[in-house]
């Protein structure tokens, strides 16, 4: 499993984000959301801006919401054991 996080410099909910992936020993990137062309990448594949976007697997997780993150980790286990 491995996550890539957009994220802006000095975002709390970015530092929140990607201490939460580490909290569950998921590894990520992180890509700054500091160019047109990033922000017009994460418009076409969520139709939003603002930081955090994660990619994880896939699957898009928008903000800081570890639930969110949560289901998605246990639905991702779940079809790797299947």
């Amino acid at each position: 499993m491995k996550a890539t996080v957009y994220s802006t410099p000095n975002c709390g909910y970015c530092t929140l984000m990607k201490n939460f992936l580490d909290e569950q020993q998921i590894p990520y990137d992180t890509v700054l959301i500091d160019s047109p062309e990033v922000s017009q990448y994460l418009m076409d594949q969520t139709g939003r801006l603002g930081a955090p976007q994660t990619n994880l697997n896939g699957h898009w997780i928008l903000g800081y919401d570890p639930n969110q993150a949560t289901k998605i980790i246990e639905f991702l286990q779940q079809s790797t054991e299947n």
